[in-house]
């Protein structure tokens, strides 16, 4: 289980949040790409191996939405916006 630290709520349970994404690239335009391109963009999810930047929805809180830094190898939590609680 992870705790993911909100700034208005103090660190909670994951299960109150749903994932967002990782913070990437912004959307590319579909008409400035070809088929292949969209298709990997809309299909294929990065997977990189140490700190990512992620979003998490406070779904069951507060309805913040969150960023974090999370190691994909182990899941701790690197970075928070506010890690005092």
């Amino acid at each position: 289980m992870m705790l993911i630290p909100c700034p208005f709520c103090g660190k909670r349970n994951e299960s109150e949040f749903i994932f967002g994404g990782a913070v990437g690239a912004d959307r590319p335009d579909p008409n400035s790409v070809n088929d292949a391109e969209w298709v990997e963009y809309l299909t294929v999810a990065p997977n990189p191996l140490g700190p990512v930047q992620e979003r998490w929805w406070h779904a069951r809180g507060c309805s913040e939405w969150v960023t974090i830094w999370r190691d994909t190898r182990t899941h701790d939590i690197v970075e928070a916006p506010d890690d005092s609680e």
